[in-house]
């Protein structure tokens, strides 16, 4: 698999937890940082996610945004 994005961090699912619509998915990165995604239950079924299953995030953003109180 081949993409133009250049941020892909591959992890381990720690959970899958699936709405009616969309589902959260936590993935364990190596050294112990989770990231959190919303994704379609659709396209969670269909890319088998569940726990102990490893994961590639891929981002491709054009701003972050961080704030601070």
């Amino acid at each position: 698999m081949k993409l133009s994005a250049r941020n892909v961090v591959k992890g381990t699912v720690k959970s899958v937890t699936h709405g009616v619509v969309n589902s959260e998915v936590v993935l364990e990165l190596q050294g112990g940082a989770t990231l959190v995604a919303i994704i379609t239950k659709h396209s969670a079924e269909d890319l088998k996610l569940a726990a102990g299953s490893e994961a590639y995030a891929v981002i491709k953003a054009s701003n972050v945004i961080i704030a601070v109180d």
